[in-house]
C-alpha cells in the first residue's frame, strides 16, 4: 500500500512540448492564405535624406513584395522592395533590390538606385511641356501646372516626381496599377523631357530674345 500510495501521490512528469506545425488552408497556405507571398506598400513610406558628396539624397520606399517556396523543409520567403532616390535637383534613380530580409532588400535597392541616378530636364520646378509615356501596360500622362498647384498625383508617381525636385505639375494614371510598371514609365516620361534651349541647340539655332514693345500715349487733339 505504501508503495502504491507513493506512486500516486508523487507530481506528475512534465509533458513534452509538441513540435510546431504550420496550420495550412485548402491551397496550401498559411493559415487558409494562398501559397505565393502577395506585394504590400509599406504603412511608412517615409523618405530618409542623406548625405553623398556634399549633396542631399533622397530614398523612398515605394512597394515591397514577398515571395515564398515550399521546400522540403518548410518555406522560404524572400523580399524585394521598389526604391527610388533623387537629390530633388532634377537627378532621379529607381531600382529593384532582393534579398531574404526587408530591411537588406531596401538597402540593396537605395544602393543600386543611386549608381543609376539620371538627370531630367526641368523648368523652375514643374516640367517645360506635355508628355504621354507608357512602359507595358502603365500609361502615364504629365502636363506642366501654374505656380502653387502642387502635385496633383498618386503614391507611386509622386514619390518619383518629388525626388526630381518637381513641385507643380499635372499627372494622370490611364493604365495599370503595377507599381513597377508606373515607376518605369514616368522615369521615361521625365527623361523624354526637352527644354526650348536643348531643342534649338540640337538644330543648330539660336534663341532671338523680342524686345518689348514701347507703348507710345496718344496725343489728343481737339
Amino acid at each position: 500500500m505504501a508503495e502504491i500510495e507513493n506512486i500516486v501521490g508523487a507530481p506528475a512528469a512534465p509533458e513534452e512540448p509538441k513540435p510546431h506545425t504550420e496550420s495550412r488552408g485548402p491551397r496550401g497556405g498559411r493559415g487558409g492564405g494562398g501559397g505565393r507571398g502577395r506585394g504590400r506598400r509599406p504603412s511608412d513610406v517615409g523618405e530618409n535624406a542623406f548625405e553623398k558628396g556634399g549633396e542631399e539624397i533622397v530614398e523612398k520606399v515605394v512597394f515591397i513584395n514577398r515571395s515564398s517556396k515550399v521546400v522540403k523543409g518548410g518555406r522560404r520567403f524572400k523580399f524585394s522592395a521598389l526604391v527610388v532616390v533623387g537629390d530633388k535637383k532634377g537627378r532621379v534613380g529607381i531600382a529593384l533590390g532582393k534579398a531574404a530580409e526587408v530591411a537588406d532588400a531596401i538597402r540593396r535597392g537605395g544602393e543600386l538606385a543611386r549608381t543609376k541616378m539620371q538627370a531630367v530636364s526641368l523648368k523652375d520646378v514643374t516640367i517645360p511641356h506635355e508628355v504621354y509615356s507608357t512602359y507595358g501596360g502603365a500609361k502615364i500622362l504629365l502636363r506642366p501646372a501654374s505656380p502653387g498647384t502642387g502635385i496633383i498625383a498618386g503614391k507611386t508617381v509622386r514619390s518619383v516626381l518629388e525626388s526630381a525636385g518637381i513641385k507643380d505639375i499635372l499627372t494622370k494614371s490611364l493604365g495599370s496599377k503595377n507599381a513597377a510598371n508606373v515607376v518605369k514609365a514616368t522615369l521615361n516620361g521625365l527623361l523624354s523631357l526637352r527644354t526650348r534651349e536643348q531643342i534649338y541647340s540640337a538644330r543648330g539655332l539660336q534663341i532671338k530674345k523680342v524686345a518689348t514693345p514701347v507703348i507710345t500715349p496718344a496725343v489728343v487733339t481737339a
